[in-house]
């Protein structure tokens, strides 16, 4: 595993280092049943192309609703994603970019989330929300790792 994710200006940002080949990452990233096994509970979307809707959804948390923005194969995937339970995107959304690189004999991911410099509600609320997805990028691309690298808790 690597380094917890940081918070510069109003990004936050995080590299793993998986011992998993590209392809194995692409499709944990990708495929709404193997990002299940790591980010959410459920999670869905309507087709792996730009414009395509869906959810990740915790239990006990609630609805995100997302929409894809990017798809290069084995590159990056991206996506806006609302930061609170709704119904849809709205104002509250953040952008979220996954890359993948070949990295010695494994794969390095990077996760970029931006947009919360143009969140309503404040300086104080941005900060919140960022520190929180900041903590939960360090929790779910933990997560990543320990399924790819078949490490068992």
């Amino acid at each position: 595993m690597s380094d917890h994710a940081r918070v510069k200006g109003h990004i936050v940002t995080r590299t793993v280092h998986i011992e998993a080949s590209r392809a194995q990452v692409w499709k944990a990233l990708t495929d709404p049943a193997e990002m299940a096994k790591w980010f959410g509970d459920s999670v869905e979307f309507a087709a792996l192309e730009p414009g395509a809707t869906g959810s990740i959804d915790w239990d006990g948390y609630g609805s995100f609703p997302i929409e894809i923005t990017e798809v290069a194969p084995d590159a990056s995937f991206g996506f806006r994603w609302s930061g609170i339970p709704a119904e849809k995107l709205d104002e509250y959304s953040t952008h979220v970019r996954f890359t993948i690189s070949d990295a010695g004999t494994g794969t390095d991911v990077t996760v970029i989330e931006s947009g919360f410099d143009t969140l309503p509600g404040g300086t104080r609320y941005r900060r919140e929300r960022l520190d929180q997805n900041r903590e939960g990028w360090d929790v779910e691309l933990d997560e990543l790792v320990l399924l790819l690298e078949g490490v068992t808790q």
